[in-house]
Parts: structure tokens; sequence; C-alpha cells
């Protein structure tokens, strides 16, 4: 018998920019954000590039950006949402299933080694 098909990825995430935003967002304690110039520095992507990835992440609700100032210095923080951190964790379940179709790698998201 084989295997139940693997569930789609997410092809909003599925793009290798968004899935490196992603990645590094939900990499943050849950709350936490990193301010978009660090973002850029930390993807080596171009503010525009960076910009257009973030509007479609924000408005499938994957995360949030807020925009403030910081004394006089205006500042923007990006932060994956609950539901960002969940579908990233989908994600990764549906691409572990592609990889290991028969199931056997259990993955302990608890195990570090």
């Amino acid at each position: 018998m084989s295997p139940p098909p693997a569930e789609p990825l997410d092809p909003l995430i599925h793009t290798q920019a968004r899935l490196r935003i992603m990645t590094t967002l939900t990499a943050l304690p849950a709350g936490d954000s990193l301010t978009f110039p660090r973002l850029q520095s930390l993807l080596d992507a171009t503010a525009g590039n960076l910009s257009t990835h973030l509007r479609r992440l924000e408005d499938a609700g994957y995360v949030q950006v807020t925009k403030g100032h910081r004394g006089r210095v205006p500042a923007t923080h990006v932060q994956a949402t609950t539901a960002g951190r969940r579908a990233f964790e989908e994600y990764l379940t549906a691409l572990r299933a592609l990889l290991d179709p028969s199931g056997t790698a259990a993955h302990d998201p608890e195990d570090q080694s």
C-alpha cells in the first residue's frame, strides 16, 4: 500500500525569497521582530525586492509590518504572525513528506542534534 499523497507546498512560501524571509522570521521567538534594514542585510536583498515579497506575505497574513518612529527616525519592523508560523510549519511538514514519503524519518522538533 502506498502512503497518502503529500500535501501540496504552499506556493506563497515556496518561492526562494519568501522561503528565506519566513525561515528568518520564524527563527525568532514569537512576538520578536527585525527591522527592515536588518532583515534586508541578513537576506542580502534589495529594498524593492524585499518590500515586494513582504507585501505578498503581509497580504496573506503571514507577516506583520509595523511602521513607526524611533525618535525622529522612521523605523519599520517585521515579524511572523501566528498564522504565518502555522503556515510555515505546515509547509515544512509537507516538504518533509515529499522528501521521505515512507514516513520513516520522523522529525522531533525538540531534537536539535
